[in-house]
């Protein structure tokens, strides 16, 4: 009977000095420390171990290995800008606004049949014209446009200029002031697309400047064939086209639906329904605008 009980006490001390905390000269020890400290993967890490018995390194290192998303899918909190009702956080009772992004899919291919078909539905800029919005695209112009299309948007960037007499160009870039590009004033699309995958000898953007700065170069070419026309195309006003909106109007238009919301909300019936005319006739006149170009 002594030595069971001598021989318990010695398993006990064993046991529990198997379970020592740790301190500052000892690390400690744990009994099986897999129900506590779960072996991890990590995204692009190879840390494979001797510890992850139950995995190969060669599978450890498949599934560390980044992996592309589901097709479809978006990412919470990016959606495609085209969609008011995501962006305004309208879609659903419990739906939240998002802003628009530079983390959306582009639904063109790179076909010319898939260029006139952006030039056909991307319409207007999603953007207000804002001075930093513009000074922005003008920054952005200059340095990734303007050595070919010319800093005034003329097509005699640097590259082929009169004064750089070394240049051997196989293509003339494109004169943003030529009615061609300015018959574009009704349509957006054929510049973002262009953006995106490129035209002929010039190469795609789409790498280089984002969703948001891409919108930005496109309101600076827009600035650009305002000034040789003698126009105006700013935050204050736009006398180029009726597509894209000054940030003062967008905030004038904010304005009025606000006043209109409260009228609906405190008229009689008859008012009420008069209001509703006036909203559903503003919203007419937008989408025939867009319909027409």
């Amino acid at each position: 009977m002594k030595n069971f009980i001598l021989a318990l006490c010695i398993c006990s001390i064993l046991i529990l000095s198997s379970c020592s905390s740790a301190d500052r000269n000892d690390t400690g020890t744990e009994y099986m420390p897999d129900m506590f400290h779960s072996i991890a993967y990590e995204a692009n890490l190879n840390d494979y171990y001797y510890y992850n018995t139950w995995d190969t390194e060669a599978e450890y290192t498949k599934l560390a290995q980044p992996r592309e998303p589901v097709a479809g899918t978006i990412a919470r909190g990016y959606a495609a800008p085209t969609d008011k009702k995501y962006i305004d956080g309208s879609a659903t009772t419990n739906a939240i606004a998002i802003p628009v992004n530079g983390s959306v899919p582009y639904y063109y291919e790179d076909t010319e049949e898939e260029r006139t078909r952006a030039m056909k539905e991307i319409i207007s800029n999603p953007y207000p014209i804002t001075a930093a919005g513009l000074k922005t695209g003008e920054e952005l112009y200059n340095t990734f446009c303007a050595i070919c299309h010319g800093k005034k948007g003329d097509g005699n960037g640097w590259l082929v200029d009169e004064a750089n007499l070394g240049a051997a160009y196989p293509a003339q870039p494109a004169n943003f002031l030529d009615a061609t590009f300015k018959a574009a004033g009704d349509s957006n699309g054929r510049y973002y697309h262009s953006i995106m995958y490129g035209k002929n000898v010039m190469g795609g953007y789409s790498d280089k400047i984002s969703y948001e700065e891409r919108w930005h170069v496109i309101h600076w070419i827009r600035a650009l064939q305002a000034k040789a026309d003698g126009k105006e195309y700013n935050e204050k006003i736009n006398t180029l086209n009726n597509i894209d909106t000054p940030m003062a109007s967008k905030k004038a238009m904010a304005k009025v639906e606000g006043t209109m919301s409260h009228d609906n909300g405190s008229h009689d019936g008859e008012g009420h329904g008069e209001m509703h005319h006036k909203a559903d006739h503003h919203d007419g006149d937008s989408h025939d605008h867009g319909d027409e170009h």
